[in-house]
């Protein structure tokens, strides 16, 4: 016996839920289902129906609207096909909530697959009860509880940690608070001794002349000597006719306690760090900062700060967009470029022309900004405000000039990436490689590979340069550091269980240049009172905005 596949279709021939046991093309299926509603007679009493080369043995359902079918071959025993249509009618109604509808049935197919393959096994019936197949297809995981244990456990762990560190800085602050305290002002005091004694302090009044102590001395007014920390806290006063403030102080200090805060970037700390960090980059993830960056210097004059440049700034930038075809050859490149202009010295240098130098250019549409003189700079290549006695805007960056730059041609592409993934023997053997353009030097390459989900990271035979596995993306990256003339070519082959070459793609590039694909570059910057020069400074960055192989 051999069960080809079990299904609940409609009376159209309409499949609900299909689940098929032996190697079959879906056609097969499809096909074998179309032909089941033509060979069913109504008002007979038979239930199934043998053709030449299967047999049909079927359950009419929802007033026979709805048909629990199973197909089997012609040699199978009718008695165990019965006996699995029987059991395959009692698992329907569990799983659908006694809603035996078509509504019901393609809501609940997804566990109804999981219920019709505990029934029958690659095509033979397996010997189970209802009860089993309910037991089967509940069982859980011991493996998926543990790990929800452990993650709840890091969380309580975590909440407990910051639990502790917060009633630390309370403590930090009433320390501080306590070590700052002040006491009770006095209303007066006349020489050296004071007049009135009163309740084992020193009363408030009958006192002589002369001016009283303010609130951050100790004054001891008509509260038994008594004063009041900064939380309102009561400490008790002192006795006796006098105290001496030498005394008095050593007498807070005592009460007051440890007037240290909570310390940053000690060494306890910084372990803690170290391992955060150490935990998140064998998870994959990039760790830009390092442990010195986030430290934190407790000397005073441990850090030098940056200093800001005076002058007029004049950054340019690109940014790219760029999409290569996995077979060879391009979709589209767009080039978005844009020159900005900071004034950061004097009000002097805000009255100023540029002077840009460009190249050839050839198929780049250049646009100034609307303050700009556009005609100034069409003849002269000269970036100037339209009325040469206003100043340009200081404090904040402004775009005067863009360009854009559209082609199709592979040639002006300054990375070419090339994929071909192959199997053999079970295997996926990918070999990828580059080709950079001798116009520019590119830093910071980046190639990222999607790959399907893995169980172990894959072997890498050969690459030009490094490489790094994300296990938790399923990203493989291939890190260049910098691409000159030494190495315009390079190469990485990496083996992973067979799989769809498309699994390999969109393949994502990142880096940047410090040379630009449109030749400008400002040549000059004079005052527009004097016609003197003025100091200028800047830098040109490409950067990928979208760079992928698809």
């Amino acid at each position: 016996m051999v069960v080809l596949a079990a299904s609940v279709v409609t009376k159209g021939g309409k499949a609900l839920v299909s689940r098929q046991y032996v190697p079959m093309t879906r056609i097969r299926i499809e096909g074998l289902l179309a032909a089941f509603p033509k060979l069913v007679s109504t008002g007979t009493q038979h239930t199934y129906v043998e053709t030449e080369n299967v047999r049909y043995v079927y359950t009419p359902m929802e007033q026979g609207q709805l048909y629990l079918l199973l197909v089997t071959n012609k040699a199978s025993n009718i008695l165990e096909d019965l006996d699995i249509l029987r059991l395959l009618g009692k698992v329907l109604p569990e799983y659908t909530q006694q809603q035996t509808d078509e509504e019901g049935i393609s809501r609940a197919a997804f566990d109804l697959i999981f219920a019709f393959d505990e029934v029958i096994a690659l095509g033979h019936k397996e010997n189970v009860t209802m009860s089993q197949v309910r037991t089967f297809t509940e069982m859980e995981s011991h493996e998926e509880k543990l790990h929800k244990m452990i993650i709840q456990s890091k969380i309580n762990d975590t909440k407990d940690v910051m639990k502790r560190k917060a009633l630390e800085i309370d403590k930090s602050k009433i320390d501080k608070g306590a070590g700052g305290s002040r006491y009770g002002r006095m209303d007066g005091m006349g020489g050296v001794g004071v007049s009135g004694m009163g309740g084992g302090g020193m009363g408030g009044g009958g006192l002589g002349g002369g001016s009283g102590y303010d609130d951050d001395r100790y004054g001891m007014g008509g509260r038994s000597g008594g004063y009041e920390d900064e939380l309102g806290n009561r400490v008790g006063g002192f006795g006796g006719a006098g105290m001496s403030r030498s005394k008095a102080e050593e007498a807070i200090k005592s009460q007051a306690g440890p007037t240290r805060g909570l310390k940053l970037g000690g060494a306890k700390g910084g372990t803690n760090t170290n391992k955060f960090l150490a935990s998140l980059a064998a998870e994959g993830e990039d760790v830009a900062m390092s442990m010195e960056s986030l430290a934190i210097n407790p000397k005073p004059g441990g850090g030098v700060p940056a200093v800001a440049q005076d002058g007029v700034s004049l950054k340019i930038e690109e940014k790219l967009n760029v999409t290569l075809k996995k077979d060879g050859g391009i979709e589209g490149m767009e080039v978005q470029g844009t020159m900005m202009l900071e004034i950061r010295g004097g009000e002097e240098d805000a009255f100023i022309r540029v002077g840009v130098a460009t190249g050839a250019n050839e198929g780049f549409q250049f646009k100034t900004h609307p303050n700009i003189d556009k005609q100034l700079h069409a003849e002269q290549g000269i970036l100037g405000l339209k009325d040469p006695n206003r100043p340009f805007p200081m404090g904040s960056p402004l775009g005067v000039l863009k360009w854009r730059y559209q082609t199709r041609d592979e040639r002006a592409v300054p990375l070419a990436i090339n994929c071909w993934p192959s199997v053999s023997g079970g295997e996926s053997f990918v070999s990828i490689e580059y080709e950079a353009s001798d116009r520019m030097d590119l830093h910071n390459v980046v190639i990222s590979i999607p790959l399907p989900p893995l169980r172990d990271p894959p072997q890498v035979n050969q690459v030009d340069g490094d490489f790094n596995y994300d296990g938790r993306r399923n990203v493989l990256r291939w890190e260049i550091q910098m691409i000159d003339r030494s190495n315009r070519n390079g190469s990485m082959e990496f083996v992973v269980p067979a799989t769809d070459g498309g699994n390999f793609f969109p393949i994502s590039v990142d880096f940047t240049s410090k040379q630009t694909l449109c030749d400008v570059r400002v040549a000059e910057v004079t005052r527009t009172t004097d016609g003197s020069s003025v100091k200028h400074f800047g830098e040109s960055t490409v950067v990928c905005e979208s760079y992928q192989v698809v």
